[in-house]
């Protein structure tokens, strides 16, 4: 079982949570911690989790999860709402690149994702979810690559594309089916004109014989 699916079954499904988005990260800046408060739990992985609840009105949540080294249990560390949430900052517009800083009503993290595709993977679910989901304030998201904030947009105009060729298609099929029923209109009022005139031809020849 993946990291992701392991978190999702032990930290949100027992609380009637869904994750929709998860990304393995480290500090940019190491955070300066008291030494009696390491605890000596030593090494360990940090993950960044969206999940909704089950329930309506669905609510959003960040949630930090860490598992620590010698353990294969996954620990909830910090949790925030999606209203708690002021601030997603890309750093870089214009390139691909793993770095987010998250800033919060009571934090401010600096990230490093494990890769730039998953950094990406995490802002554009996180942006979507924020404008499917309404909540009284929605995030700031800055300095992020267009391509993660247009997923949405770029679906609905494609789904339109897609709308406007069938109903075009249809426009098409429609008028040729009118101009064929025309034709056929015209093809039988022809053949009823030539029919009516061989009568008319036969009558008068019979006539004429007479």
């Amino acid at each position: 079982m993946s990291a992701k699916l392991a978190i999702n079954k032990e930290v949100f499904i027992p609380h009637d949570e869904k994750m929709l988005a998860a990304v393995q990260v480290k500090r940019r800046t190491k955070k300066k911690i008291p030494f009696l408060a390491t605890g000596g739990q030593g090494d360990y992985m940090t993950f960044i989790c969206l999940s909704v609840t089950n329930k309506k009105p669905s609510h959003l949540s960040i949630t930090k999860v860490k598992q620590f080294q010698g353990s294969s249990a996954f620990v909830k560390r910090s949790q925030w709402t999606i209203d708690q949430l002021r601030q997603v900052n890309g750093i870089d517009p214009n390139k691909d690149c793993p770095e987010f800083d998250l800033m919060f009503e009571n934090a401010f993290d600096q990230w490093v994702a494990g890769s730039a595709g998953e950094k990406c993977t995490f802002i554009q679910i996180l942006h979507h979810t924020c404008q499917r989901y309404s909540s009284a304030r929605k995030p700031e998201f800055v300095n992020c690559q267009s391509k993660l904030l247009g997923g949405n947009s770029i679906l609905h105009s494609a789904a339109d594309s897609v709308t406007s060729a069938v109903q075009k298609a249809s426009q098409a099929l429609n008028e040729r089916g009118e101009r064929l029923g025309r034709a056929e209109e015209k093809t039988a009022d022809m053949m009823n004109s030539a029919e009516q005139f061989a009568v008319t031809a036969h009558k008068l020849a019979m006539k004429h014989k007479c």
